[in-house]
């Protein structure tokens, strides 16, 4: 089977936010499409935010009137029984696996056998929901990110009876409507709401720990890891009501993995409904003058009238390497040296984290001051560090000092383990790789998910690669041996490619 072609009759059930931007998706595709909705008064409000949505387009010059009267002319709601000619249906109601199985049971049963059932479902399992069905092989996930016209991922899923041609045919047809397919078996979270977990819940736990304040970390994350909003933000953009439902679900799916556990700072700000932006207060205030973590200063200002006197590379830096090249750059007297891999600022010492505290760092190999990772530290505006409880003011100071001298704000956390950037992209990394191992898709779809579907920087796995598979595992290690939980297992995946030097985006990399 290919893709549909765009004079297929395609059915959406469910007119809120989901539906009728999907509808909007297959509209703009060239389909005819009948919307459909059982709750009084949803049905006309989501034609008329289509109708909106493309009169705004046509006014700010994105499309022209041919296209907007063609896609309006397409469109139309309707009964359930005049969505029987439909070759698919999308369904994107309640997320109860009760209310799907009893509203497509009766959908089912006025299609045509070979019509395709899909769900746009972002937490239930598409077996479950199939299984519930008579024909359960033409049933597929077909999850769509909010907004949908705007958003390019679709996560094709897979439940256990899906035939493969009806899978292949939402693909391909995903791709006609100009949407970023991935291919994933049904899991909880599929791939984005499962590898994107250590995303909030590192953040969270830092914040617990008293690393920083939310601001702050949002900071370390856009400036030095170049995500595109930090996590505190990202949560307060989707709400905590649906974030930490979802953190939830995918805990609860997992039989209580401790990976996933919620937090209860979170769930603190569900049940005073500081649920973010739509409540006016989260993590941050919306009610009041804005403050976001564009607005914080820098945490710490480097010392005035330091001047750095000698810089000794010692051994390879990995993936903090163009530290040397910007302190040649920026004139600073610099001696590469064979060694350990850590840099000697006047004489302090300075390493990437690898995932241990500069507490524990300075006791066992004499580091007086850990920094963090860096997407690019050409391109990043800060740098994250933190110094070891052992240390005395001076090394700080030294340290800030070289990091402003070539270009760079300085944050200083609170000791902790794994600094943010690195612990967050080593966790992401081994997300990603369970997902590789357990076949829920390939490591080309999980970082294709995780770039379209949440606007990372970087895809996790081949951030990985950058960084080095074994410091990676190293610093996963490390935070479990600080920590002394399960949550910070690694990947048998990763521990494997460790040991071999394999990586997943190379010749070698048979994963």
């Amino acid at each position: 089977m290919n893709a549909l072609k765009p004079d297929t009759l395609i059915g959406i059930i469910g007119a809120g936010a989901m539906g009728s931007g999907i509808a909007q998706v297959a509209l703009d595709a060239g389909h005819p499409v009948v919307l459909h909705d059982a709750a009084a008064g949803a049905l006309e409000r989501g034609l008329d935010g289509i109708r909106s949505r493309y009169a705004r387009l046509l006014a700010k010059g994105k499309i022209d009137q041919a296209h907007h009267d063609a896609c309006l002319a397409r469109l139309r709601g309707g009964s359930l029984q005049e969505l029987a000619g439909a070759a698919l249906v999308i369904e994107a109601i309640v997320e109860r696996l009760d209310v799907k199985i009893a509203v497509l049971s009766q959908l089912e049963q006025l299609l045509r056998p070979d019509a395709i059932i899909a769900s746009n479902t972002s937490s239930l399992s598409i077996t479950a929901i199939a299984a519930g069905l008579a024909r359960p092989q033409q049933v597929v996930g077909m999850h769509f990110f909010n907004p949908a016209p705007l958003l390019p991922l679709v996560e094709v899923v897979s439940g256990k009876a899906s035939a493969e041609a009806v899978v292949q045919t939402i693909f391909e047809t995903a791709l006609a409507w100009k949407k970023v397919p991935v291919h994933c078996r049904s899991t909880p979270g599929f791939i984005v709401n499962r590898i994107a977990r250590p995303y909030y819940g590192e953040a969270l736990r830092l914040l617990a720990e008293g690393a920083a304040d939310a601001a702050t970390l949002d900071r370390v994350l856009r400036e030095t890891g170049g995500f595109r909003m930090g996590a505190f933000e990202l949560m307060d953009m989707i709400g905590h009501d649906v974030n930490y439902a979802v953190t939830q679900s995918v805990y609860d799916a997992l039989y209580q993995d401790p990976r996933y556990k919620p937090s209860l700072l979170q769930k603190e700000l569900v049940d005073a409904g500081w649920l973010g932006r739509k409540s006016g207060r989260g993590f941050y205030r919306y009610d009041v003058e804005a403050q976001t973590g564009d607005a914080v200063r820098p945490a710490a200002d480097t010392p005035a009238g330091y001047t750095i006197g000698s810089v000794i590379a010692e051994g390879e830096l990995g993936p903090a390497a163009a530290l040397i090249d910007l302190a040649h750059e920026h004139g600073l007297p610099v001696r590469v040296t064979d060694g350990a891999g850590v840099l000697h600022i006047d004489g302090v010492t300075l390493a990437l984290s690898d995932g241990r505290s500069a507490s524990e760092r300075f006791a066992r190999d004499g580091v007086q001051v850990v920094f963090d990772l860096a997407l690019d530290y050409r391109q990043a505006r800060s740098i994250a560090l933190a110094p070891a409880d052992q240390t005395d003011r001076h090394a700080l100071t030294v340290a800030q000092a070289f990091f402003a001298g070539i270009g760079k704000s300085v944050v200083v956390l609170d000791d902790c383990p794994g600094l943010v950037v690195m612990r967050t992209v080593a966790m992401l990394a081994n997300e990603g790789a369970d997902a590789v191992q357990q076949a829920i898709a390939t490591a080309a779809d999980v970082d294709l998910a995780m770039l379209n579907g949440v606007n990372y920087p970087r895809g996790p796995l081949a951030w990985a690669d950058r960084i080095g598979i074994a410091h990676v595992a190293r610093v996963i290690r490390h935070l479990s041996l600080s920590y002394g939980e399960d949550r910070y297992r690694l990947s048998p995946l990763l521990a494997r490619m460790a040991l071999t030097n394999r990586a997943f985006f190379s010749e070698r990399a048979s994963a």
